[in-house]
């Protein structure tokens, strides 16, 4: 039968007048009399009958009242975007790709908001050993976070911060003894950090518009690598500024400001097109962009910007 049907024959129910009816769907009293027509002879029972100046219903009409009622409640739920979605009785799994410095800084507050809402949601971290693949697009993950780049044509992203990078090195570092400026940063030796043992970076390009070449003198594949390296050597690397500093605390390692001009880091989220709508995945996102505004750890919760789409 016709969604549209039923509709008039929940305004008639509920009215008990062809021309209320109307008024409540917003068509004509002549439209909803035609209507009614078909109704009753689909439903073989006459519905409302002449009682005077006014309509009744009929004991089939009564008895349809409520089951027509309940069916286009339960029609406009399913077709609703989200409409009667609760947490609680998620069960899922959901991927997330991160570096492992970003998965140090949220996965606490991630899984904490998780479980207090989803005691069902299981999350699986990923390394970024999928990056730049198709691996949104395969379903293999449901969302990349980080510096985005090399994605799809069609996958959807949210811009959540910008983070200044800064030096890190052990607390005792010689190099913190007087100030620290371009040619003092370029003569330390340095710890580079990729995947594909890069060398070379944007710090580079900076220091050699000074005239300043740096030396990496050893590449590790991740951030916590490059962290444990400095604790226990001279050498330096770069990390996030305000990003795990009790972390950075414990370990005996100390911070510093970059003496050259360096663009921020710009932090991302990227999902494929066919979860956007979905609630469950859409209460995950923002759950993950809560996380990253405010890390384990962090100072200061609220002062590294706000989501936009």
């Amino acid at each position: 039968m016709d969604l549209n049907l039923l509709r008039v024959l929940d305004a008639l129910l509920q009215e008990n007048s062809v021309t209320r009816a109307a008024e409540r769907l917003g068509t004509s009293p002549a439209a909803v009399s035609r209507t009614l027509a078909r109704l009753r002879r689909a439903v073989g029972d006459p519905l409302l009958v002449r009682a005077g100046q006014g309509m009744v219903p009929t004991p089939r009409a009564l008895e349809l009242r409520e089951e027509v009622s309940a069916l286009l409640r339960g029609c406009d739920n399913v077709l609703r975007p989200g409409a009667g979605f609760d947490p609680v009785h998620l069960r899922r799994t959901f991927t997330v790709q991160a570096t492992d410095l970003l998965l140090a800084g949220v996965a606490g507050p991630l899984t904490d908001r998780i479980r207090a809402e989803a005691p069902h949601v299981d999350v699986v971290f990923l390394p970024e050993a999928l990056e730049g693949g198709p691996a949104l697009r395969q379903g293999s993950v449901d969302v990349e976070l980080g510096v985005l780049a090399h994605l799809d044509p069609e996958i959807r992203t949210q811009h959540l911060t910008h983070m200044t990078l800064v030096g890190i090195a052990r607390s005792g570092h010689p190099l913190f003894d007087r100030r620290i400026d371009a040619r003092r940063l370029a003569m330390a030796d340095h710890i580079g950090i990729s995947r594909h043992g890069k060398r070379l970076g944007p710090i580079d390009s900076a220091l050699a518009e000074l005239g300043l070449r740096r030396r990496i003198a050893v590449v590790v594949p991740s951030h916590t690598s490059a962290m444990m390296l400095a604790r226990d050597t001279d050498l330096i690397a770069l990390t996030l500024a305000d990003w795990l500093p009790e972390t950075t605390a414990a370990l005996g390692l100390r911070t510093f400001p970059i003496p050259v001009d360096l663009r921020p880091v710009d932090i991302g989220m990227a999902w494929h097109p066919r979860n956007s709508a979905d609630p469950g995945h859409r209460w995950f996102r923002d759950h993950v962009a809560a996380a990253v505004l405010a890390p384990s750890g962090s100072k200061d919760d609220t002062s590294r910007g706000s989501t936009a789409s």
